[in-house]
């Protein structure tokens, strides 16, 4: 069933003459060819009114204007589909021979042609009026030029098929332009679903921070986290308009069944022991953990398309992760979203200590924010001084969250965060007084208009409880006071949205000032922190050492230890050693998956009892394996990388924490949520290990190959060629008549002859 909408187009009545052709009343000839030719051109002609068979004035339609689903278009009826796509009024009047019934008129016609196009059929062609002012039409001239008269019959005929081509030109494009602007005006009036959904669009929000915490060293470090919360549902495949979200990670999120997405691409090393507690810490190289829904039938064929499409998106090496350097965990890495995590199946973990990150992997990673570099906090990331540190982090979380407290709904949130150290030794400046701009070479100018909150957080906790250290300029908007995985912070906050930030000056520049200088052996220890290193001698055994340190007075508390070790160091675990205060101690949870030769690693995950004020000393003894030479790198006596251990831990608070709204403080704490106010969630990693194995002398095949051709070119080629080739004797010719000719010449001269 086809709508029409209420058309404005005023067509003029039809007549029958007595000699049973018809024509057009009311108005003069030149008016009827001009409105034909407006037809013809799709234009929308007159405004609800008729002209008048007894005149030539058009008078007001006798219908009032009618607004229902198709508003602004007055006195307009329904039609239905009949046979051959035509469409007649659901209700005709009583006499359809003319429009004078009708109070507008009569409607034209519309006709299927093909595919359901419709165009405007127009009145039979011998009733076509031609352009022009002034002129009848064909039909009313018809009784004056007419064919039978002797001396106008050519002129006639020339003349009738030049009007069947103009009409065959014009009518038919000006008949499609008016179907197609009709139709376009049938699908803007009509509610469809897009209309329909509007109160109910998907919402999206954007909150960006910046952290600038001052270290016990010295150094300064910032954080940034971009986070973008989405309320949609990406598993189902029904979404198709991205706004803040990134299409390309959630085309990647809905295709491959992916449930949880972690990526970080580090450059350094973050060293707990003088730096405290990160607020998002990651392995050196790249780490990749994956959870996968339970729809995917073939893990393992998701998770290698899955580092495919990451490695083109981040322009990073992750397409070299196989199954020589995945693992599946048992304990590590449960889900941090809306997920149960016991099916240990659908999780994949793998780690690329030697990946290098540079400014072709930060360049897509700005790419993915909303505003990109241009506004907002983003402005700060300029590639030439966040490389210029002594560590830099850079990292995609995804997850879904509950949308509210009832959590009846999920949302999807997306988590770019960015970590850099400021060392003011390597900057060559030799001051401990900072800023934006002697940081990052920028300052703030403006904020993210899709960002709905952009804060900047200034760690201000005194780090004496006599006398503070620090000060910072302008004056902050306000102070936020927070607990922190376990110490109380106090923050200077900067709102980027607050009018009145940016009224005395155009840009931000925060500075951080010392009052005095700060002695080095106030340093805080924290609670958690591991090392870990090779021993042994030789590159024929060894054996990795791991240190754990538990500083808390009197607090004991469990700690998960993840390993994972490549497949040509041959682990022994019999010669496993937990010693704790000189006592041996035996883990209450173990799993170890044994490697196989060039298909899988080593998996070795324990849980071990740190007593408190401890230090724990796991060894675990292992032999180097010889492998081809194929397999060896272009640099190989560099060395080999094992990947960082990983611990994860609730750690006691030495604060009490108390039950606060996580939107009023900042991001950086609620990726992993407290559910105990007297322990939080901490997961650290060790250093990387560089093991060296033996190596064969790859001068000494290349002496050997460039002798040995030497040899086969020079000795075996000629002899072989010698005993290979064959040996004719060629008698001496006497030559031709010319040749006997010239020797006697040669001869009466005395020349020797030839």
């Amino acid at each position: 069933m086809l709508e029409a909408g209420r058309s404005r187009v005023a067509l003029h009545r039809r007549q029958t003459l007595p000699s049973g052709k018809e024509t057009r009343s009311g108005g003069e000839p030149g008016q009827s060819s001009s409105l034909m030719e407006k037809l013809r051109r799709g234009s929308h002609l007159g405004s609800g009114t008729v002209p008048t068979a007894s005149s030539g004035t058009a008078e007001p339609c006798r219908e009032p204007p009618k607004l229902g689903a198709h508003q602004g278009f007055p006195c307009s009826t329904s039609f239905k589909v009949v046979e051959g796509n035509s469409r007649e009024p659901l209700n005709p009047p009583q006499t359809t021979r003319t429009g004078r019934d009708h109070p507008c008129g009569s409607f034209p016609t519309l006709l299927g042609a093909g595919g359901g196009t419709a165009r405007l059929a127009l009145p039979p062609r011998r009733l076509r009026a031609r352009s022009g002012a002034g002129r009848a039409g064909p039909a009313v001239r018809a009784h004056r030029a007419s064919p039978w008269h002797p001396r106008k019959r050519r002129h006639w005929r020339h003349g009738r098929k030049r009007k069947r081509r103009w009409a065959g030109r014009g009518g038919a494009g000006g008949g499609m332009a008016a179907a197609v602007l009709l139709l376009l005006l049938l699908v803007a009036a009509r509610p469809g679903p897009g209309r329909a959904d509007a109160g109910r669009e998907r919402r999206d929000a954007l909150r960006e921070e910046l952290l600038l915490s001052p270290l016990p060293t010295g150094d300064v470090a910032a954080t940034f986290q971009f986070r973008t919360r989405w309320d949609a549902d990406l598993q189902r495949g029904s979404v198709s308009h991205y706004r803040l979200f990134p299409k390309a990670l959630g085309r990647l999120v809905a295709a491959l069944g992916v449930r949880e997405l972690h990526l970080a691409l580090t450059q350094g090393f973050w060293r707990t022991r003088y730096w405290g507690q990160p607020p998002l810490q990651a392995p050196a190289g790249a780490e990749l953990w994956v959870w996968f829904q339970p729809t995917v039938t073939d893990v393992d064929k998701a998770w290698k398309e899955l580092s495919n499409i990451l490695s083109g998106i981040f322009c990073a090496s992750l397409n070299f992760i196989d199954s020589t350097n995945t693992v599946i965990p048992t304990a590590s890495f449960k889900p941090l979203g809306l997920a149960n995590g016991t099916d240990h199946h659908l999780l994949r973990y793998a780690v690329l200590p030697r990946e290098v990150v540079c400014t072709e992997n930060l360049t897509p990673w700005k790419k993915l924010l909303p505003c990109g570099s241009k506004a907002g906090l983003a402005v700060l990331l300029k590639a030439e001084r966040l490389f210029h540190s002594s560590y830099h982090s850079q990292a995609v979380h995804i997850r879904p969250v509950c949308r509210d407290a009832s959590c009846l709904a999920v949302s999807w949130e997306l988590r770019q965060t960015l970590t850099v150290v400021f060392d003011f030794f390597s900057s060559g400046q030799g001051k401990k007084d900072w800023s934006l701009f002697k940081m990052f070479s920028r300052t703030l100018t403006d904020t993210c208009p899709l960002a709905s909150q952009s804060k900047v957080y200034v760690d201000i906790s005194p780090k004496n409880k006599e006398k503070e250290l620090l000060e910072v300029s302008p004056p902050p908007t306000s102070v936020h006071e927070a607990i922190v995985q376990g110490d109380r912070k106090t923050y200077a906050v900067y709102d980027l949205l607050s009018p009145s930030l940016f009224n005395t000056s155009r840009s931000l520049n925060v500075q951080l000032k010392w009052k005095r200088p700060q002695d080095s052996s106030e340093m805080p220890i924290p609670t958690l922190h591991a090392q870990r290193y090779v021993g042994g001698y030789g590159l024929q055994t060894g054996e990795i050492c791991t240190l754990i340190y538990n500083t808390h007075p009197y607090r004991a508390f469990p700690v998960i230890l993840l390993e994972t070790v490549p497949w040509y160091l041959r682990l022994y675990v019999h010669t496993l050693t937990i010693i704790t205060k000189g006592k041996e101690n035996k883990p209450s949870y173990i799993h170890y998956q044994p490697a196989q030769d060039r298909r899988r690693p080593h998996l070795l995950e324990m849980l071990i009892q740190l007593p408190a004020n401890s230090v724990t000393k796991i060894t675990i003894q292992f032999e180097r394996a010889l492998l081809k030479w194929t397999e060896y790198p272009p640099d190989p006596n560099h060395g080999f990388y094992v990947g960082s251990s990983v611990l994860s831990a609730l750690v006691p608070s030495v604060t009490a924490m108390k039950d606060m709204d996580v939107e009023q403080s900042p991001l950086f704490t609620s990726l992993f949520p407290s559910s105990d106010g007297s322990s939080y969630f901490v997961r650290l990693y060790t250093e990387p290990l560089l093991v060296n194995l033996p190596t064969p002398d790859f001068s000494m095949p290349y002496n050997v190959i460039c002798l040995t051709c030497t040899v086969v070119a020079v000795c075996y080629g000629s002899f072989y060629n010698l005993l290979t080739r064959t040996f004719h004797v060629e008698e001496p010719s006497r030559g031709g008549l010319a040749k006997r000719l010239a020797n006697v010449i040669r001869k009466f001269r005395g020349v020797p002859p030839l």
